[in-house]
């Protein structure tokens, strides 16, 4: 059975979006971050789409994230390294830990079984990985790619260059090693970021972090199904707390979604809806199932229609004040998601 609300997602966008990603990461292969379930799409479709394209590498959080899509056969970088937990369960040979402390490479000398690893060296953010000065207690470990965090890649701060000259000195200290530091808006700063893996994330699913990434394509396209149609008379309210006020007799539907699908209380009063170009306002609070539209455009429009809800990344994070991450990452679970060309 279908659910009354869909994203309606984009396999061509996906696809030209990496490609544009490749073209700006120059030599360096160019991986894909399918952390978060694919930024919310659909991890499993995102790494079967993009594989066909040529993407080799791929990024989860967690173990759980890889298991997920382990038996595709392609590489997996877990970024949160590993734990006691994971190394008490059958681990798949296609996917390595990114080491990111002392413990975690300890763990894995011991239960490692001699596959290979990656590691994380905290060059300047403070969040995960090991100390530059710390690279010699690799030795020993089989090190498929050497890793990295910009900070502040979406800004032209002074960080940015002193985390890649901090990075680049590392350079060779692990023969045979990649080397990968630019995420989706570090690839746009240029090709001395690029080393020899690049790990785009949002940029694939349509945020644009940075200008050099106006090419970027939107993805991903929420849309609901109309409950309701009904006629609202001059000076009645619509929603919680009496927030709109009719001020004609006017149309209103109620559509099929609402904050617990991360349509959130910040569209209420700002968002949009769209049938065939046509602009409907929301109208009210946005409360957690439903959604009022005004639709006096759409004469014709009634229950079982299907509206879409303008969610563009960068313009949507401007009129929300929410980052383009949280608005995709925060679409929920009651969505069917629905590819198309």
């Amino acid at each position: 059975m279908t659910a009354p609300l869909r994203l309606r997602l984009s396999h061509d966008a996906l696809i030209s979006n990496w490609k544009l990603l490749t073209k700006l990461s120059g030599s360096a292969a160019c991986g894909a971050a399918v952390k978060a379930n694919g930024y919310g799409l659909g991890a499993r479709e995102v790494v079967k789409r993009l594989a066909v394209a040529g993407c080799r590498d791929f990024f989860v959080a967690n173990w759980a994230e890889a298991r997920a899509i382990a038996d595709l056969g392609l590489s997996v970088s877990v970024l949160h390294g590993v734990r006691k937990e994971d190394m008490a369960v059958e681990r798949p040979p296609n996917v390595r830990p990114v080491l990111n402390s002392q413990a975690q490479i300890g763990l894995w000398r011991v239960g490692g079984e001699g596959r290979a690893c990656d590691v994380m060296v905290d060059t300047g953010m403070n969040r995960l990985g090991i100390a530059p000065g710390e690279i010699g207690s690799l030795d020993g470990l089989e090190v498929d790619t050497v890793m990295s965090h910009l900070a502040s890649a979406d800004e032209d701060v002074a960080l940015n260059r002193r985390q890649r000259d901090v990075f680049a000195a590392l350079a060779g200290m692990r023969p045979g090693a990649r080397m990968s530091l630019a995420n989706s808006a570090g690839i746009a700063l240029g090709a001395d970021y690029a080393f020899d893996v690049t790990r785009p994330g949002i940029a694939l699913y349509g945020g644009r972090p940075r200008a050099e990434h106006a090419e970027i394509r939107q993805v991903v396209t929420p849309e609901a199904q109309i409950i309701q149609r009904r006629t609202v008379p001059a000076g009645e309210i619509v929603g919680y707390n009496g927030t709109f006020t009719a001020p004609r007799d006017m149309e209103v539907a109620i559509l099929n979604i609402g904050y617990a699908d991360g349509y959130l209380r910040c569209f209420s009063g700002r968002g949009t809806a769209r049938v065939d170009g046509v602009a409907m306002p929301v109208i009210g609070r946005v409360s957690m199932d439903m959604v009022a539209i005004d639709v006096d455009a759409m004469p014709g429009l009634g229950e079982g229609d299907w509206v879409s809800l303008d969610y563009a990344l960068p313009e949507t994070a401007a009129l929300s004040g929410l980052s383009q991450y949280e608005l995709i990452t925060g679409l929920g679970s009651r969505f069917d998601r629905v590819w198309s060309s």
